[in-house]
């Protein structure tokens, strides 16, 4: 065997090495394939519990999340938000006649936050002492893991006590409706995009189609969204979707929802054109490009699965509460295990984990207490049941509900669209859940969170006192309006 000190990206990391011909490598407590935001944050909980720890990544520390999601995605929405608000900005007082925009530099500037996030993200994995491979993991029979490292530097054995499969997902793709980059993308492509086109369809109307479709009307551009389901937002309140989709409208967003898109009709030439089944009959819908955003699949292939007894729930891996699978050494988070697919709940998910293998006895995750963040413009966000979840599980209920235009901050920001809404029990009081469209919410329902972690009631709410003039008033006042005591409907 060869041994030699590889150098990483962060520190050095020694390893025995052999190409074509690969033996043992170093020992860890915790292997963790997958370093996106549950991968990199399961590593640092390890790290502070002294566990030996490494995470084998084959692209950058900080998965789709930093580099081709939440993060990239995030910037581009504030930079169409600003530019689309300096359009208007006569109403404020401001006169800016010649307003333009150079997108090459808002693509720059997404590169630069990405850049210094990352950074902070090494030197966190550096702190902790993580050892990082740069290569493609996956699981060996004997339960260790292989890395082939990139740039064909051969490949690495590593001896792992636990595993944690972090490995994330990718955006659907739409069969007949193949990517090719110029004419049809993806969220990775479409971030990629180096000047706008003038129209674009959607095919999906979920967060991330809503989000793209927010972000590109705010630039200026045509958007056409077509939804299978009858309204956008499906998974949303009602009521979010409702206000959401006239928001939209109004920005000049054509809305067609309970649309079957007949993937055999795409057509290329000057643009691309598509046809789908609405009402009854067909309809076509021309534009420059297209994005499909139909959700995501996880990534369980190649990663050695099937040399384990882990068993799958339909395309997900399937795990206890503690992310546990059927093989007790082997745990998966995030993506890959389905339901909420959000950085945040595969953050908490690999901290839970993380605490399970050192015998912490973590606290179960509970679904109805993850806060939910549409960055639309305005935002929406929700936390707990819906108005419609909540009556089907048997709650009485009552609904409180106020809106912006009753907010002095909101008339300030000249953002007063939206409102707050709480689903709250009758007889307990208790909050059950939490939905909001407006500015900032994806702020505020942290708030909203902490009252059903505390298992708060309406009047716990109403009784914080809110500062004024702030947007969180409106949370306060639709608390009131539970008991129907608003001060200012």
């Amino acid at each position: 065997m060869k041994r030699f000190l590889k150098k990483s990206k962060f520190f050095y990391i020694d390893n025995v090495v052999v190409k074509g011909d690969t033996k043992m490598t170093k020992e860890y407590d915790i292997v963790i394939i997958g370093g996106g935001p549950g991968g990199y944050v399961a590593a640092i909980r390890a790290s502070q519990l002294g566990l030996k720890t490494a995470v084998v990544e084959k692209g950058k520390i900080g998965g789709t999340c930093l580099h081709a999601g939440c993060i990239p995605t995030k910037t581009l929405l504030r930079s169409a938000e600003l530019y689309a608000q300096t359009k208007n900005a006569a109403q404020y007082g401001v006169i800016a006649p010649e307003v333009g925009l150079d997108f090459s530099k808002v693509q720059a500037r997404k590169e630069e936050i990405k850049d210094r996030l990352y950074k902070g993200i090494q030197y966190l994995i550096q702190k902790g002492k993580i050892d990082v491979y740069d290569g493609k993991g996956s699981i060996l029979e004997s339960k260790d893991v292989l890395v082939e490292m990139n740039n064909d530097e051969g490949e690495v054995i590593v001896s792992p006590r636990n595993i944690i499969i972090a490995t994330g997902s990718r955006p659907r793709t739409f069969q007949g409706l193949e990517v090719d980059e110029r004419y049809v993308m993806t969220s990775d492509e479409a971030l990629e995009m180096e000047k706008l086109p003038n129209s674009i369809i959607i095919v999906g109307g979920g967060v991330i189609g809503i989000e793209w479709a927010s972000m590109l009307v705010d630039f200026g551009i045509q958007v056409t969204v077509i939804e299978y389901a009858e309204r956008i937002l499906p998974t949303e309140d009602k009521d979010v979707s409702k206000e959401v989709q006239r928001l939209l409208k109004k920005k000049g967003v054509k809305i067609v929802t309970g649309a079957k898109v007949l993937p055999q009709t795409l057509e290329k030439g000057d643009g691309v054109s598509i046809r789908a089944e609405h009402k009854g009959k067909e309809t076509s819908f021309f534009a420059d490009k297209l994005l499909v955003s139909v959700g995501r699949l996880p990534n369980t292939e190649g990663i050695g699965l099937e040399k384990t007894t882990v068993e799958m729930n339909g395309i997900f891996i399937k795990t206890n509460e503690f992310y546990q699978t059927k093989e007790p050494n082997i745990y998966a988070i995030g993506d890959v295990i389905g339901g909420l697919q959000l950085a945040h709940v595969a953050s908490h998910e690999g901290i839970i984990a993380v605490e399970h293998i050192a015998g912490e006895n973590p606290k179960v995750l509970d679904p109805t207490l993850v806060p939910k963040c549409v960055y639309c413009h305005p935002e929406a966000a929700s936390v707990g049941l819906t108005e419609d979840e909540a009556i089907e599980k048997g709650f009485q209920i009552k609904i409180g509900k106020f809106s912006f235009r009753a907010i002095g901050k909101a008339l300030v920001f000249g953002e007063s669209d939206g409102f707050v809404k709480l689903v709250v029990e009758e007889g307990t009081n208790k909050l059950l859940g939490a939905h909001m469209v407006g500015p900032h919410v994806t702020d505020m329902i942290t708030e909203a969170g902490l009252a059903r972690v505390l298992n708060a009631t309406a009047m716990d709410i109403a009784q914080t006192i809110h500062p004024h003039p702030t947007l969180t008033e409106a949370i306060a006042e639709a608390a009131l309006a539970a008991d129907s005591k608003a001060i200012h409907a």
